[in-house]
């Protein structure tokens, strides 16, 4: 019974390992050489001026999370259009269903005004 989860306990254990390794190989061989500069919070650019912790508006974050959505939701459809001759009718059905929630969601967000700039 166990022998059955003896790859899961494999990939989990070279999951936890192969980090460490390379934490501590990193730690070998790069130069530890912190100067006031490099341990400033921001290492280029100017310096801020004013408070820093000030709000974004949130459009700014409604855009990125539309973004993010449809971007997933497109990686989704690109296995489906690579097999799309070899699936049946089922498939084609599922993946109108989805399209069609896309749809919607897209619709939502439009009607919300998430896709208002000002």
């Amino acid at each position: 019974m166990l022998i059955n989860y003896a790859g899961i306990a494999v990939i989990l254990a070279w999951g936890i390992v192969f980090p460490v390794i390379l934490l501590v190989v990193q730690r070998l061989l790069c130069p530890n050489n912190p100067t006031k500069a490099k341990m400033l919070t921001y290492e280029c650019g100017l310096d801020t001026q004013g408070d820093t912790w000030i709000r974004f508006k949130m459009s700014y974050f409604m855009y990125a999370l539309i973004f993010v959505v449809f971007d997933v939701e497109t990686i989704f459809l690109y296995p489906w259009a690579m097999l799309f001759e070899n699936l049946g009718l089922f498939a084609i059905i599922e993946m109108v269903i989805f399209i069609a929630i896309l749809i919607l969601g897209f619709a939502y967000a439009w009607k919300e005004g998430a896709l208002e700039w000002m």
